[in-house]
């Protein structure tokens, strides 16, 4: 049986709760604020490879040529996997960050590649630990895979890191794939798209993360113009072609994307600080501040995550990420993208959760003396 990605059936199937701290994706947008008139709007139009001023306003957006860009309806998720079956033949070696999203593992089994990880630590910050990487490098090695934000973490890949990965995939003639969904929500701080480093690099993104705009499922793929062709021929017998309504709906996104940056940019600056000063409250959670992206990743130092998940949604109406889903059976993953008040609410019933699991705890290890009988 082919390998199925657990934590998207769980994400799809978990109880609702009041107070969500497992979205790593900003509260959705409501259409109403998206300022659209019905006039703008077709049914149907010339897309067949991508609707032109899509293309276009993508290409602005990542400071790319518009040939390096191709359209893809079914955000992130579908560019990674058009991505990867272009890249990869059976049996080849693909290189994949550990931890990583769960989903790229997925997609690289079920072309039936050879996976081979490279750590990325949380003892080191999940750098990229480049002489780690290499020893794991050989001829066949045909793909190497990582997220920048790292997804779970949200640690930025540096530049640096980037350009030295790209010379030992061009050693063997490899290419890197950077997923980098979450790179969109540094905004106006975001370093330039790894694409632009060199045509070993194969970048995947979308609307979805950063801006609150999942239902229009607008993904893209940068690449050298040649692997860009390569990738929109493969797409022939996955798509045919995009709705042609959605995609004009993504321009005009794309076209007020200052204005909804805005509010996503607030809602975490608020949420941020709130849990950064959280985990200064806390000796059972091992974590570091986090200065970008829209999650943070820390370790129980002693309990249970999936005891903790369990209870947030069963007792506390909340619920964060068990890290089982990331290789990490000792981490959650919160997400800081809901309403700031709710999210505020939430992160104080995760710390009542952790003070009764320690309790818990305590009344599970206390025996009776004999003076106590």
């Amino acid at each position: 049986m082919k390998r199925q990605s657990e934590f998207m059936h769980w994400a799809k199937t978990r109880p609702k709760v009041k107070y969500d701290l497992a979205l790593s994706g900003i509260l959705n947008l409501p259409f109403a604020e998206l300022d659209v008139k019905l006039n703008e709007l077709e049914l149907h139009g010339d897309n067949a490879y991508g609707y032109r001023p899509l293309v276009e306003a993508i290409a602005a957006h990542r400071h790319v040529a518009p040939e390096n860009v191709v359209t893809i309806s079914g955000g992130t998720s579908m560019a990674n996997h058009l991505a990867m079956a272009a890249l990869l033949e059976r049996e080849d070696d693909v290189l994949i960050e550990k931890p990583t999203y769960d989903p790229l593992l997925a997609i690289a089994e079920y072309l039936g590649a050879t996976i081979k990880r490279f750590p990325r630590r949380f003892e080191d910050g999940f750098k990229i630990d480049i002489v780690e990487l290499e020893k794991q490098i050989t001829p066949r090695t045909r793909l190497i895979v990582l997220t920048n934000l790292h997804n779970p973490s949200s640690e930025l890949v540096e530049e640096a890191t980037l350009r030295k990965i790209g010379e030992l995939a061009h050693d063997v003639g490899a290419r890197v794939l950077v997923d980098e969904v979450y790179l969109e929500v540094m905004f106006e701080n975001s370093p330039p798209s790894a694409v632009s480093l060199g045509p070993e690099f194969v970048v995947t993104s979308s609307l979805t993360k950063g801006y609150g705009l999942s239902g229009l499922r607008c993904g893209w793929i940068l690449a050298d113009p040649e692997v860009a062709k390569r990738i929109r021929r493969l797409d022939d017998i996955f798509a045919a072609s995009a709705p042609n309504v959605i995609e004009r709906l993504s321009v005009l996104a794309l076209n007020q994307l200052p204005k909804i940056a805005g509010r996503a940019k607030a809602m975490l600056e608020t949420n941020r600080k709130t849990l950064n000063n959280f985990f200064e409250t806390r000796g059972d959670l091992d974590a570091r501040s986090t200065k970008f992206g829209t999650t943070s990743f820390p370790r129980l130092s002693a309990g249970n995550a999936e005891k903790l998940s369990t209870l947030l949604i069963e007792k506390y109406e909340t619920a964060v990420v068990p890290g089982r889903f990331f290789e990490s059976p000792d981490h959650i993953r919160i997400g800081m993208c809901s309403d700031p008040t709710l999210f505020n609410a939430g992160v104080e019933r995760l710390g009542k959760a952790l003070d009764e699991l320690a309790r818990q705890k305590r009344t599970a290890g206390w025996r009776p003396t004999r003076r106590s009988r």
